[in-house]
């Protein structure tokens, strides 16, 4: 058998090894495997690592052996997903690219393809219950579908260079491979004919609704073809939202406490922390207001803008926390810094969410950022000089 080191791995490991062409996934492990006599698996096992825990076993083709996957997700998933979810490690959650078999296909069989971003491949494997069908993933750059299409790595070559190292043509006898709809601004589907022979359909948008594309004979009806973009969807993008802003979190926290100190004995620990804490629970309402409130209710929030719809959201939870906090502060210049360094930090925040909807284009967030960074920039300089004008 021919081997070959793939960068991608299927696990939370950093190597994996790959049996023929089919660049099956073996992750890097302790030096310990286990036997044939515990583990039928083992043949395929080598010193230093196992298999993939999504990998079931191996199917034979003309091609080699190509891993056959499970489409019921494990503890080991879940539990890898919540990580990413929350941002942990989401940059490495990839998938060797290549071929992969779900349940038993063979030469009529569809060919589905999808990203190396392990959260999109598990997403479709498990609505791919009792569903016989090939896989074929790109190697996205452990980006998912929709925004790989957009940066390029979802792209017309990658297919066509999966598709000839797959050795596809001897996989299948049709000539036709399902590209899912939102990867379709990435793909062209009259070069991928013409450069490798094989004709792309594009599939739905939601992965659970190709069990009944399939029995369609390959044809969307309209629901499938409809982005939604519903409270669950909204919500479930929160953590990674509030995640990626914590480091930077820190750092004004840092900022906010030594301006605290600020005032006339020049500074004063006492102040810096009673005056810290202050302005470190508006930067807390701020963020909420911006990441949580924003998204969940964006439908129902004025203006198209969502640095505009920030501002809103920012607004009403600032006059909340000023008014809880109005017997620690008895000045109004304070009163007014905390509330444009709430609304700022919403709008900023709302803002920044944008890039994750399916609302906007790359050159409308481009545009919104064009309009709003100034306003942001200029609130949150006048907040700094009247907080610590404030303390004198």
């Amino acid at each position: 058998m021919n081997k070959k080191t793939e960068p991608g791995c299927g696990c939370s490991e950093p190597q994996s090894l790959n049996i023929s062409t089919s660049n099956v996934n073996i992750m890097a492990q302790a030096p310990t495997c286990g036997t044939e006599a515990s583990n039928p698996m083992a043949t395929h096992e080598k010193p230093g690592y196992k298999l993939c825990s999504y990998v079931e076993n191996f199917i034979e083709t003309e091609t080699g052996l190509v891993p056959r996957i499970k489409s019921r997700l494990g503890k080991k998933d879940l539990f890898s997903t919540f990580h990413v979810r929350c941002g942990i490690k989401r940059y490495s959650y990839t998938v060797a690219p290549g071929l992969y078999a779900i349940g038993t296909p063979d030469k009529k069989s569809e060919v589905l393809v999808t990203a190396n971003f392990k959260l999109t491949f598990d997403h479709l494997r498990k609505h791919l219950d009792k569903i016989n069908a090939w896989i074929l993933v790109l190697d996205t750059k452990g980006i998912n579908v929709w925004c790989a299409a957009g940066k390029g790595t979802f792209s017309t070559q990658e297919l066509v260079k999966r598709i000839k190292l797959a050795q596809l043509e001897k996989i299948v006898d049709h000539k036709r491979i399902i590209v899912p709809q939102l990867g379709a601004t990435g793909v062209a589907a009259r070069q991928v004919k013409k450069e490798a022979g094989f004709r792309v359909v594009y599939g739905p948008v939601r992965a659970q609704d190709i069990p009944k594309f399939l029995e369609n004979k390959r044809k969307a009806d309209q629901q499938m073809r409809m982005v939604t973009f519903t409270l669950k969807e909204r919500l479930i993008l929160t953590p990674i939202e509030i995640q990626m802003s914590l480091k930077p979190a820190l750092i004004i926290t840092i900022i906010l406490f030594i301006l605290s100190g600020v005032g006339p004995e020049i500074f004063s620990f006492s102040s810096a922390w009673q005056r810290g804490m202050i302005s470190f629970f508006a930067l807390l309402t701020g963020m909420i207001a911006g990441a949580v409130i924003t998204p969940a209710l964006l439908p129902f929030i004025p203006f198209r803008h969502f640095a505009a719809k920030g501002i809103i959201a920012g607004s009403i939870l600032g006059l909340a926390m000023i008014f809880l906090a109005w017997a620690s502060i008895n000045s109004m210049a304070g009163y007014i810094a905390l509330f444009l360094f709430t609304v700022t930090i919403s709008s900023f925040m709302a803002m920044n969410f944008t890039g994750t909807t399916p609302y906007t284009s790359p050159s409308g967030v481009e545009k919104e950022m064009k309009q709003f960074i100034p306003v942001q920039l200029a609130c949150l300089a006048v907040s700094t000089i009247l907080w610590i004008y404030s303390a004198f």
